[in-house]
């Protein structure tokens, strides 16, 4: 009982300074997330439709990134990019290799649903005359999202939890917040137990709510 008060205690104590971490947790969430999303899809359109010369270079892109360490991609861009004269804040470089990172792996997961497509309404979009185009934005791409939420919900969850990694270049997110308490208080296990907490806080009821999304999405 004794140590449930104290973590309580210490719970309301360093509670503001999670609430500031946590803000930079979600706005790079929803921006990774976002590119990840949009070159995700980018990258199994230009594969899976074998559109000439950028199909290749979207499927050994997705090759490439996914056979290098997020941390490596993290530095290469927060760190070398400056000597080519490209500057960015700490927040925009880990947004942009995390959006990079994980556009692989949603680029994946879109791919298997476009060939959960029925190849039969591709044919009829092509009997109506439609341009190729037409087909990818108003056949392809929309069915592509509903055969792909599964593996999607697994990308979302992901990209929150690989947020963390942001922290090894001094993004005052969750767990750099969590890092410096824990520094300068010495209490490691409790800390870091309030930042599981945090985690489970936003994770389960996304968890939850997408699950209940997918199921929706089914019937």
């Amino acid at each position: 009982m004794e140590v449930f008060t104290r973590f309580a205690g210490d719970f309301r104590e360093y509670s503001s300074i999670f609430v500031g971490g946590l803000s930079y947790t979600l706005i790079l969430w929803a921006g990774s997330l976002a590119l990840a999303t949009a070159l995700g899809m980018t990258w199994a359109v230009l594969d899976g439709q074998r559109v000439p010369i950028l199909g290749h270079v979207a499927r050994w892109f997705v090759i490439f990134i996914r056979g290098v360490p997020i941390l490596v991609q993290l530095f290469y861009i927060y760190f070398l990019l400056p000597a080519i004269g490209i500057e960015m804040s700490s927040v925009q470089a880990a947004m942009i290799a995390l959006g990079l990172a994980y556009s692989a792996y949603a680029a994946e997961v879109f791919r298997a649903g476009m060939k959960a497509i029925d190849g039969g309404q591709i044919e009829a979009a092509q009997a109506m005359a439609m341009s190729r185009f037409t087909i990818i934005r108003r056949v392809v791409i929309p069915q592509t999202f509903t055969y792909s939420l599964p593996g999607y919900v697994n990308i979302i969850i992901m990209v929150l939890k690989g947020t963390a990694i942001a922290s090894v270049i001094a993004v005052p997110e969750l767990t750099r917040a969590a890092t410096l308490i824990s520094q300068s208080t010495y209490k490691s296990f409790t800390i870091y137990s309030m930042l599981a907490v945090y985690y489970m806080i936003i994770c389960v009821p996304m968890v939850i709510g997408l699950r209940s999304i997918e199921r929706r999405s089914a019937r």
